[in-house]
């Protein structure tokens, strides 16, 4: 006979009520425009985690959202609608751009006892933000003893401790260079990010729509392909506020997708593909 309390198949998908109950609450939380396409997509990245936790089907999730110590469940919820695609150095271009153009005029300063502050807006597990320390460390092979700093900040708390443990595996490393491997990793062989470089990156969880509690000024901000999830008044929303962070001369870098406009758009001037420089 049939388990008379076993979830139904109707309760294991999600009906069309109960997305567009999560579509708000994911726009609501992150301002990621969750797309009527991403249905399938969504019933698969929760489905084990339901399974895992006994709950009957998607709407006892949708439930369990509403009870303020479900943190977890929140959690889970922006881990399975972010897309964490990312690589070593990639858009090489901006790795480029930084080490020919950016970095160069900034390390004097910095030697005379200034600060650098830089922003990885959307690290992911890491990657962009040690490319950023790796490229600043061949820069200025002293970089330790300076006031240097790289924010890493992400909405997906999961992917920030991996990225965190700065421990990667054949697939990120396949499509390294020698050298690019040596500046990064050390020693043939590591899959451990080198101390040093480690050293001047900080990973915090940030949601981009919500409130931002460090003031600035940054010299340059990487917000690379995270805008495309968004709304184009929350993008817009985001590229002011990232205006408002930057140093004067500052270097705001966006995805291969994205471009600067709105209200913030007078305040820069294109000076590479997706690299804008804050005039003044």
């Amino acid at each position: 006979m049939p388990d008379p309390i076993a979830p139904g198949k109707a309760d294991q998908e999600i009906d069309a009520p109960t997305f567009a109950l999560l579509q708000r609450i994911v726009e609501r939380e992150t301002g990621i425009a969750l797309a009527d396409g991403k249905r399938p997509m969504l019933q698969a990245r929760l489905g084990s985690r339901l399974r895992s936790m006994g709950m009957s089907g998607f709407r006892a999730f949708l439930a369990r959202l509403d009870d303020p110590a479900a943190r977890s469940e929140r959690a889970a919820l922006i881990s399975a609608i972010t897309t964490n695609v990312t690589a070593f150095f990639r858009e090489a271009h901006h790795f480029a751009l930084l080490r020919e153009r950016i970095l160069p005029p900034l390390i004097e300063p910095l030697r005379r006892g200034g600060r650098l502050r830089l922003w990885s807006a959307a690290c992911s597990t890491g990657e962009e933000a040690y490319s950023i320390a790796a490229n600043l460390h061949l820069a200025c092979p002293d970089i330790a003893r300076l006031d240097a700093r790289i924010l890493a900040t992400d909405i997906d708390e999961q992917v920030l401790c991996r990225a965190a443990e700065g421990d990667y595996g054949p697939r990120q490393l396949a499509a390294l260079t020698p050298a690019q491997r040596s500046a990064l990793f050390g020693p043939p062989g590591s899959t451990r990010i080198r101390e040093d470089v480690r050293r001047l990156v900080q990973f915090l969880p940030l949601n981009l729509n919500g409130d931002w509690p460090m003031r600035g000024p940054f010299h340059v901000i990487f917000c690379r392909n995270v805008a495309i999830y968004f709304p184009r008044d929350r993008q817009e929303r985001l590229w002011q506020r990232c205006a408002d962070l930057l140093a004067p001369g500052g270097w705001l870098l966006l995805g291969h997708s994205e471009r600067l406009t709105g209200p913030a758009a007078p305040a820069f001037r294109c000076e590479d593909i997706t690299a804008y420089r804050k005039i003044g």
